[in-house]
């Protein structure tokens, strides 16, 4: 049993304050079990107890998880004074508490995860927990070999500590897919400036070894499915 009281419940599982959810329930436009509650303190099981807000069913998630094909123009940030934000992109879902986990720069696109779950945020960051973040690089002129040999022992990129090793494959002259397995700012187009070129487009295509749906145009989202998420957790 996993008693909350009313008002959080509510709160949690739409985009209401608290305040405009004391509100609702003092109109009486609240049902638990069938029966009018007004009183924000009563306590619910969220596992058990049917709640109803003007007819219907109210249902409580803990966490939520989804899946973002970014595209290049909007920032991965909650709010942006100045652009729009990835958040704005699931304006049709509850968004309350949600968060990107980690950041793609405003001009790369692609697989962006976003949640509410802070804990498994963190793990999928860590650079400790080696989780593999898989992209797609198409440079401005032909990599060599010593140049993947570089990047794959450990670049510096002029940080306190140079890069972990990561992994190149090469797709064809100016095209590769690069592997890390940390998070540093910029650390793709400052790994291969190091090596004196320019990444023209990036887009990431996998974490954690959830990749990228290829049916989600740039800008659309899905929900992670059960099978998605519980890869997530082993790899964090």
């Amino acid at each position: 049993m996993s008693l909350m009281r009313l008002d959080k419940y509510l709160s949690n599982s739409t985009s209401e304050s608290r305040s405009k959810v004391k509100e609702i329930l003092k109109a009486g436009r609240v049902k638990v079990n069938g029966n009018t509650v007004k009183d924000a303190d009563t306590k619910i099981d969220s596992g058990n107890d049917l709640v109803e807000l003007d007819g219907s069913a109210v249902i409580y998630e803990q966490f939520r998880y989804y899946m973002l094909n970014k595209p290049a123009g909007c920032v991965s940030a909650v709010k942006d004074k100045l652009s729009d934000t990835v958040i704005e992109l699931l304006s049709k879902e509850n968004t309350k508490d949600l968060f990107p986990v980690g950041r793609l720069d405003k001009d790369t696109e692609g697989l962006l995860l976003i949640t509410n779950d802070g804990n498994l945020a963190h793990d999928l960051l860590s650079p400790n927990k080696h989780v593999d973040k898989v992209y797609e690089a198409i440079l401005d002129n032909e990599i060599k070999e010593e140049d993947i040999e570089i990047i794959e022992n450990g670049i510096d990129i002029g940080d306190e500590k140079p890069c972990l090793p990561a992994k190149v494959k090469k797709i064809d002259d100016k095209k590769v897919l690069i592997t890390l397995h940390e998070g540093r700012y910029h650390q793709v187009k400052r790994m291969f400036a190091a090596c004196g070129l320019k990444v023209e487009y990036l887009k990431r295509l996998s974490m954690g070894g959830v990749g990228l749906d290829e049916g989600l145009k740039p800008g659309e989202y899905r929900r992670l499915s059960e099978k998605e998420t519980e890869l997530l957790r082993k790899r964090g």
